[in-house]
């Protein structure tokens, strides 16, 4: 059963990731590993630990893993219960949309721990967006975000801008060759937030899409990024069962920004201002506090607002 499974890994590899080459190059390396017995007696977690080592030796990409299944997936073995079961997860965990406020001084709080398919969590995300449309400062945390769909990043960061112009990102996909560009959209559900300061705060857990999201609004000088660098993948992943149990997650894409030209592989994005995520919440209320006294507005807003900054 293991050298099945790795001969099915090993076969979904070479197919299907974005660098040919080197999945070539990997899945040589992993078969003379094997014929040298270094997998034997080894299954489950443990073999897709070692498996998932032995490819980053030649691949160093953090979206390559062999790993075991979610409980929740495993009877999910065709595409169509595979997009079936991801629908439902992203219910039960609200489309990766954790908690959403109205902070003292009239500030947006949104703690988003996954990106949803835009065709599938758009309501959420409009939603949440139209609870903090009239705040004066916005506070976006991933510190928690894992990733998630390239095309739920656009829709959310589209809130941010004006109209279809601003060019985003692209996708480079390997099968295909094509190169997909992605902008911003011309039309969303609600009001953007346009004209007010973003506050995006990372951890070295932010990951991918979660990243990408980081990524766009940097390089377009929209938000500021604070807190640790980020986890570092930027190849947009399809997902593989190799059993009821086990998967491999592989690349099959790698995006381009349009104004960096490059993308945050192996290095993360590095924040505007960097410093313990544990300590970004803070840094980032303080200055969105800070931009409320000094734009003005209300009394009763001002008053929060200085009742809320930290005492020296």
């Amino acid at each position: 059963m293991g050298d099945d499974l790795i001969e099915k890994a090993l076969g979904l590899l070479c197919d299907k990731y974005i660098f040919p080459e080197k999945a070539a190059e990997a899945a040589a390396a992993v078969r003379a590993r094997r014929a040298a017995g270094a997998y034997d007696g080894l299954a489950g977690a443990e073999l897709g630990a070692r498996l998932t080592a032995d490819l980053a030796e030649v691949c160093a990409d953090k979206h390559l893993r062999v790993r075991p299944r979610e409980e929740d997936v495993r009877e999910a073995l065709t595409e169509e219960q595979m997009a079936a079961a991801y629908a439902k997860q992203l219910r039960r965990n609200n489309y990766g949309i954790a908690r959403v406020e109205r902070l003292d001084g009239n500030v947006g709080y949104l703690d988003l721990r996954q990106v949803p398919d835009a065709s599938v969590g758009g309501r959420a995300i409009a939603a949440a967006m139209q609870l903090v449309t009239h705040t004066e400062a916005l506070i976006v945390d991933l510190r928690k975000n894992r990733g998630g769909a390239p095309n739920g990043v656009i829709f959310w960061t589209s809130y941010f801008f004006s109209g279809d112009e601003t060019h985003l990102n692209d996708i480079y996909d390997g099968a295909s060759g094509v190169t997909r560009q992605f902008w911003s959209l011309a039309h969303l559900p609600g009001e953007r937030y346009l004209d007010r300061p973003v506050y995006v705060l990372t951890s070295d857990v932010t990951f991918s899409a979660g990243e990408e999201f980081c990524y766009n609004l940097q390089a377009q000088g929209r938000a500021t990024l604070i807190g640790a660098t980020t986890r570092g993948g930027a190849h947009p992943t399809e997902f593989f069962p190799l059993s009821p149990t086990m998967e491999i997650t592989v690349p099959i894409a790698r995006a381009v920004n349009p104004v960096t030209g490059t993308n945050w592989e192996g290095t993360g994005v590095v924040p505007d201002v960097q410093m313990p995520a544990a300590e970004a919440f803070a840094y980032a209320y303080e200055k969105a506090l800070r931009h409320v006294i000094a734009t003005g507005s209300s009394a009763a807003v001002l008053e929060e607002a200085r009742a809320a900054l930290p005492q020296a």
